[in-house]
């Protein structure tokens, strides 16, 4: 049975692929800042759950240590930042700062910790990036430069473990909760559901192209 560790998996496209992959079979550990909103997600038996934020070293240490083979990581928690979003020019650099810390620093410092078993199996590692990456939209800065340096991080992660297979995936707009905060008072139900992107990331898993940045 393959065993994947997913991050913010408690909404959103985290959910959708987690009810997903646990229908396939996968064991599954995933997490979410929020004990009930995970629990609620109501995975099955296959999935353990183990709340936390993934910005602190004990929970990315929990998480691994929950693991003993590990065949698939995703980085799908992140924040949004201030919303609406600001411009640069008055973006408070304290959020700014805690942007890059879940969105870039805690990714790699959960790969960093998963490596050793990824490696064993030739495993795979899926950033979950963004449209905001590639695309500059006003307001956007904080969030998009974040999820750009995911993507390069990404890339070099390639570069060094060329057994890996490390993929930056962009599940593009979605009918979620944080690109309602992205948009508020906006409606947004002409959004995909999360679930209608799934299927993308899977043959993703299933074909194994090489390393790269895919789009849905």
């Amino acid at each position: 049975m393959p065993v994947a560790i997913v991050t913010g998996a408690s909404k959103g496209f985290g959910r959708a692929l987690s009810h997903a992959l646990a229908a396939r079979g996968w064991e599954l550990v995933v997490d979410a800042r929020g004990a009930e909103a995970l629990k609620a997600a109501d995975f099955g038996s296959s999935v353990t759950l183990v709340p936390g934020d993934v910005t602190d070293p004990a929970h990315r240490a929990d998480l691994i240590n929950a693991v003993s083979r590990l065949d698939l990581l995703v980085n799908n928690a992140s924040a949004l930042g201030p919303s609406p979003q600001p411009r640069l020019a008055s973006y408070p650099l304290t959020e700014f700062s805690s942007v890059y810390e879940a969105n870039v620093i805690a990714p790699l410092a959960l790969i960093q910790l998963a490596l050793p078993l990824l490696t064993k199996v030739d495993g795979t590692v899926v950033n979950v990036s963004s449209d905001a990456a590639v695309e500059a939209y006003e307001g956007w800065g904080g969030y998009g430069s974040s999820k750009a340096a995911l993507d390069r991080l990404s890339a070099v992660l390639a570069v060094e473990q060329p057994s890996l297979r490390v993929y930056a995936f962009d599940p593009g707009d979605m009918r979620t909760d944080m690109h309602q905060a992205a948009f508020p008072g906006e409606d947004i139900s002409d959004r995909p559901e999360p679930s209608t992107v799934v299927p993308s990331l899977l043959k993703l898993l299933d074909e194994r192209p090489p390393s790269g940045r895919y789009t849905k």
